[in-house]
């Protein structure tokens, strides 16, 4: 796959989506919860929820802060919100740490995948919960992303992401670096070759380097995502991604789970290497067409309702079996 070209790669990606058929059932077809959200920052969640939505899972999650939950609450009614996490500030007397794991762990087994960090900040309590549902999800086999303040626990804990393959995280230029030298990774080298090299060291999780051009690699393969994007770099357009993976990686249970019939002729491992080429792409043109529409004064929350039409831009919609 590492030859293949954009084409080649989309018309493997359209081969994992799902087609739309009536004998499908409500959450067939995804349930992806965002973890973030804390009373500092609700539009993350938010937005990755949205996206994930808009992509076209069925149900679409937010577990966050008590505080953030009643503000995300207000954005849309189509958003489920679990306001199950805690800053230690605000627990109550009658609520442990573990209490607050517990509850949030719970949530699992409704999930195909989940997405770990927006809004989430760098409080010890959220972040702790935050590796007790990767440790939990590891022996669930769910798969999950790692975004912005969700990246800092494989910076700071790498031991929770080490060699999972199920696992997808996605650093700027920043993130990246601090990552890097987590590991020990020499950054002296060109980026693509420095992508591998970290997703090697990190034992085969995909990395998904964001800039001019996304490179996302596992180690192994490594593939190019350089379609043109908008050139407004307002803060939050990151979750449009996250969302859009989340989706991409529930669909891919869907057709390991063989909901309809198919070739059958993709593999787990390479799978997470096209959701997360589908989520770049998709993401790239909704930041290009969300540019063309409001030039300089665009904002993150207006990537969301151009996701359907990026999808079906660069992927398309299947017209029969």
């Amino acid at each position: 796959m590492a030859s293949a070209t954009r084409k080649e790669l989309i018309a493997k990606v359209q081969k994992m989506v799902p087609p739309m058929l009536e004998h499908f059932h409500k959450g067939q077809l995804g349930r992806v919860g965002v973890m973030g959200g804390s009373e500092d920052y609700t539009g993350a969640p938010y937005f990755s929820a949205m996206a994930s939505a808009k992509l076209g899972c069925d149900m679409s999650h937010v577990i966050c802060e008590p505080g953030a939950g009643a503000v995300i609450k207000t954005f849309s009614p189509n958003l489920m919100v679990h306001p199950y996490m805690r800053q230690a500030k605000n627990m109550l007397p009658s609520e442990t740490h573990d209490s607050v794991n517990a509850e949030v762990v719970a949530m699992l087994p409704r999930l195909h995948v989940i997405v770990i960090g927006p809004g989430l900040g760098r409080e010890k309590a959220m972040q702790d919960t935050c590796a007790k549902v990767i440790q939990e999800a590891r022996k669930q086999n769910i798969p999950f992303v790692l975004d912005a303040d969700g990246l800092f626990l494989a910076q700071t804990r790498p031991e929770l992401v080490d060699g999972y393959a199920e696992c997808i995280l996605t650093p700027n230029v920043v993130e990246f670096a601090r990552l890097a030298k987590s590991k020990g990774v020499d950054e002296k080298s060109d980026p693509e070759t420095l992508c591998a090299r970290l997703a090697k060291a990190f034992g085969g999780v995909t990395i998904i380097q964001k800039g001019e051009k996304d490179y996302i690699s596992n180690g192994e393969t490594t593939l190019v995502s350089d379609g043109e994007g908008g050139l407004k770099r307002s803060g939050g357009q990151g979750d449009t991604l996250t969302g859009s993976l989340g989706t991409m990686l529930a669909w891919r249970k869907a057709y390991l789970d063989r909901i309809w019939e198919h070739e059958n002729d993709l593999q787990g491992p390479e799978l997470v290497l096209l959701a997360a080429f589908a989520g770049s792409i998709i993401t790239r043109e909704c930041s290009r067409l969300a540019f063309k529409e409001k030039g300089r004064s665009l904002q993150a929350g207006d990537l969301t309702e151009f996701v359907h039409t990026a999808f079906l831009n660069v992927i398309g919609e299947k017209t029969k079996l």
